[in-house]
């Protein structure tokens, strides 16, 4: 029962009606998904028959996840694509933080620019997310109607709260890690909320908000595995990262030998440990964390070794959008222990990444 679980992310919280509908035509468009399913499943060693069906469902998720990224906005439900916006960058990133100071974001403003007069007139506010990251965002089974839920979610709904007065006004569309970027430059989405990390390279291409939390880069393994972290124990091993991620990029400018496996979402990831088809993941800790928690077998190995903020993120020709955002923030973060963050934190990520004590300070940039 371990994947079905995690996997659970699989909708999408409150979807307006075309959104619904293109999640129907991204299933009906997936031919051969059973078999393949079937396939993995008899693959499974050591599971036991209702682990190995939920495994099997979890395949049939990721095989039908990354075309849903790709569907065209439906205008038809007067919620228009923001473009036009210049072509998405080419991959793959490597490391190449040489900037000063990349968590600096604008300073925070709640006067009405242009983006918010797009978002204001469609009625909207359509938000890139994860559905495969428990406790970042996930569709949570015990909730009515399994609704999308998770510590992104909660801070998508306060910016939708606030440009437009209500918490609910908000088209979630799922989006790959390698994907990020893409959906904003060509206007599929207003903003990305997906446990993104803020870097150099990234700044070239979109806008950060202020940073909402701080992770690292950790490696996670069965247990009993010879891995012992980011090191010399990766030689020869399968190592899987999510496309587009800042763990791509690490292991591209490092590898320690390892055999890089590269898939469009981190949860795949998981899903191939398990099949014993990579040996290790690497991957934020604050999303390992709660797959870890999840899986008995398998465990967070070594000491986390980057620093990385997540932020926000937005097309770089929306400045109003992100000083917007930044005085959102300003708010959430604001009451200490009872600050929005504070019990969004307690809510979802407390049980499996305890130890926070609040959130990262904001930096600011005049320009």
């Amino acid at each position: 029962m371990r994947i079905r679980a995690r996997r659970a992310a699989e909708g999408h919280g409150q979807y307006e009606e075309h959104a619904e509908h293109e999640e129907h035509e991204v299933r009906t468009r997936a031919p051969g998904s059973v078999s393949g399913v079937r396939r993995a499943a008899r693959r499974l060693r050591g599971w036991g028959g209702v682990s190995a069906m939920a495994v099997a469902c979890a395949v049939t998720a990721a095989a039908v996840l990354l075309p849903l990224a790709h569907a065209t906005p439906d205008t038809t439900a007067g919620v228009p694509a923001r473009g036009p916006a210049p072509a998405a960058p080419a991959a793959p990133w490597v490391l190449s933080d040489t900037c000063q100071d990349p968590e600096a974001s604008l300073r925070p403003s709640d006067v009405d620019g242009a983006a918010i007069a797009r978002i204001k007139a469609a009625g909207k506010l359509v938000a890139g997310v994860d559905q495969n990251s428990f406790r970042w965002g996930y569709r949570n089974q015990t909730a009515e109607g399994g609704r999308l839920d998770g510590f992104d979610i909660d801070l998508v709904k306060a910016i939708a709260k606030d440009i437009l007065g209500d918490e609910n006004a908000v088209i979630y569309r799922a989006i790959p890690t390698s994907q990020r970027i893409p959906a904003l430059q060509e206007g599929r989405v207003d903003i990305v909320v997906r446990t993104m990390t803020v870097n150099c390279k990234r700044l070239e291409d979109v806008a950060f908000s202020t940073a909402y939390f701080e992770a690292g880069q950790q490696v996670l393994a069965p247990k009993g595995s010879p891995i012992t972290g980011y090191d010399a124990s990766l030689k020869d091993k399968r190592i899987c990262v999510a496309a587009g991620s800042t763990a791509e990029s690490a292991l591209k400018a490092q590898s320690y030998g390892a055999a890089p496996v590269t898939v469009a979402n981190q949860l795949d990831c998981l899903v191939r440990l398990q099949l014993a088809e990579v040996d290790g993941i690497i991957t934020d800790n604050a999303l390992a964390a709660g797959q870890a928690a999840q899986d008995p077998s398998v465990r967070l190995v070594g000491s986390p070794f980057t620093r990385e903020f997540y932020g926000v993120a937005m097309n770089k020709d929306a400045p109003d959008l992100v000083r917007r955002v930044n005085k959102v923030l300003e708010n959430y973060r604001a009451g200490g222990n009872d600050s929005p963050w504070m019990k969004a934190y307690l809510k979802h990520l407390q049980p499996v990444l305890p130890g926070v004590t609040g959130p990262p300070a904001p930096k600011y940039r005049d320009g």
